[in-house]
């Protein structure tokens, strides 16, 4: 048996390659946050559907399994199952396994309670987001236990509690990594940015309609919307009805590094969705020194620079304030740090600071 124990995360996807920036960029970050402080563990990542393919590589340095599982239901599901489970006996064969940490309460969530049962391992599960909303199954399947879930905000600890009758026993927020971050001060020549898939959940139609508003008290407003998605091409068509051509950039889907650079040349980040968990893209505007407004409070405690508004009409209003008052350095201290974050979840597992 390998000396060297392990941890194993279960999660539904994981970036195919180091090239591939956009795929889940906190746990990314979280991944290397613990590969860097825990150095005695061996990290290993099975990600059940994506990649789409079933050949084990390497991402930096981590050893990731795939089993492609490509979101498919019925016998082809049941199949999937088996086939993690045996991987993660064989494991446990050959390794000393320190934990289980899965995200989203799902199938990743249903194999590792299970295995962790029956093996003694200890298993907790990260609420990241939708699945804490009602309509999730596994809930109700599984009937978990308060001490093996964490809830990744205040806002998703009530709503499990509320719509599953399971309060998570943990809160722990996200992080982000200051070092991805330059130390130049870049130009704020961007004055509304808005990043995310461009699907009906993040409603960027409101994001239009409000640089449309504020554009009536500030005619010279530059805003950039970047991100790819099925809406694409109705937004663009939404662009031209309201005669946005000259005022907004759509930039498409772009690198995480790239999002980054753009968030430190932006002055204000509207984030639109209608559910979201905590928004870990708004704590990444934070810490590009840019102010936020969202219509989701994730924390109970309010967040400096960051703004809640009840709709479309205080965002504006909350927007123009921004605008127009005191010209202030467009700054905020970061307050969610990734390694907080990994110490935090790794302290559940193995009981020490870090």
């Amino acid at each position: 048996m390998n000396s060297k124990r392990t941890f194993i995360i279960l999660t539904p996807g994981f970036p195919a390659s180091e090239a591939d920036t956009t795929c889940l960029p906190m746990q990314q970050q979280l991944t290397l946050s613990m590969r860097e402080a825990y150095p005695d563990l061996e990290i290993i990542v099975l990600t059940f559907q994506y990649p789409y393919h079933q050949t084990p590589y390497k991402w930096n340095g981590i050893e990731v399994v795939p089993f492609g599982g490509r979101n498919r239901g019925g016998l082809k599901k049941l199949k999937l199952r088996r086939k993690i489970n045996r991987a993660l006996e064989n494991l446990n064969k050959t390794t000393s396994i320190a934990g289980l940490l899965s995200f989203w309460y799902n199938e990743c969530a249903w194999i590792g309670k299970k295995f962790g049962e029956k093996h003694r391992i200890k298993h907790y599960c990260w609420i990241l987001g939708q699945d804490a909303k009602k309509e999730n199954k596994y809930p109700r399947l599984l009937r978990p236990c308060s001490a093996e879930l964490i809830a990744l905000s205040d806002f998703l600890q009530d709503e499990f509690e509320k719509n599953h009758g399971v309060r998570p026993k943990f809160m722990i927020p996200p992080g982000v990594d200051e070092k991805l971050f330059s130390d130049n001060s870049e130009e704020k020549d961007v004055d509304l940015l808005g990043v995310g898939s461009l699907i009906t959940l993040k409603q960027y139609d409101i994001f239009l309609e409000a640089v449309a508003e504020i554009k009536k008290q500030i005619p010279t407003l530059k805003a950039v919307l970047t991100g790819d998605g099925p809406e694409k091409e109705r937004l663009k068509s939404v662009i031209t009805q309201l005669n946005l051509e000259n005022s907004i950039t759509m930039a498409g889907e772009l690198a995480y590094p790239e999002v980054l650079k753009l968030m430190q040349r932006s002055k204000l980040f509207l984030h639109t969705s209608s559910y979201e968990g905590f928004g870990c893209v708004c704590i990444e505007a934070l810490q590009a020194k840019a102010q936020v407004i969202s219509f989701c409070k994730p924390m109970k405690a309010d967040i400096p620079y960051w703004h809640i508004a009840k709709d479309k009409k205080e965002m504006v209003e909350k927007s123009l304030n921004i605008f127009q008052g005191e010209r202030k350095q467009w700054q905020s201290p970061a307050r969610f740090n990734i390694r907080d974050t990994c110490t935090q979840i790794m302290k559940l597992f193995i009981g020490v600071d870090k």
